[in-house]
């Protein structure tokens, strides 16, 4: 995974010192260095942060961008983050795009774990939530309001609050998630 190359470079073209990255972000320098260094795998919590202090998603932090009309993602190839503490996967279905736009991602959360706190997107975004297996508890905003999707159930917010996500099951909870940016950029 070239996560942490990626981050030092998206930085750079930026023209981004670590200080004022640590500061959009809010995550530390020296957890910043760390990752760049790739010394340290972050949190997919720890990932968003740096993201929306990039203004890219993580998606594009992870790998390659792809531009063709056509683009096939082979069961082998996809972009794949795993958290080694909780076990909470996010594999990226949609190709990785260079601008901002729609992302198709599968998560899994082991059972009775949760995904941390992800930081509030860019106005604009919007994510889509389905969940096909398990049940899942999705609390959002800064006094959370909470919702609990069953199996088959889904849900939509605008992504510009505070979300977090827990699996209230004792199985694997699998849902797929669409993040929508393409507002952001009208």
């Amino acid at each position: 995974m070239d996560f942490g190359k990626n981050v030092k470079k998206e930085r750079i073209r930026k023209k981004l010192t670590l200080e004022e990255l640590a500061e959009r972000s809010k995550v530390s320098k020296s957890m910043l260095s760390l990752i760049e260094r790739e010394e340290k795998n972050p949190t997919i919590q720890v990932a968003a942060q740096i993201a929306e202090g990039l203004d890219v998603t993580i998606s594009q932090l992870l790998g390659e961008q792809q531009k063709r009309d056509v683009i096939i993602t082979r069961s082998n190839q996809k972009l794949v983050f795993k958290e080694e503490t909780t076990g909470f996967e996010r594999q990226l279905l949609s190709p990785s795009f260079s601008t901002k736009g729609i992302e198709f991602i599968l998560n899994v959360l082991p059972p009775l774990q949760e995904t941390g706190v992800f930081p509030p997107h860019k106005r604009g975004v919007e994510e889509y939530i389905y969940v096909s297996k398990g049940k899942l508890k999705a609390e959002l905003g800064e006094d959370p309001e909470t919702y609990v999707l069953e199996e088959g159930d889904s849900i939509y917010f605008e992504a510009d609050v505070k979300h977090r996500f827990i699996n209230l099951s004792n199985t694997e909870c699998r849902y797929f998630l669409i993040i929508n940016s393409q507002r952001v950029n009208m």
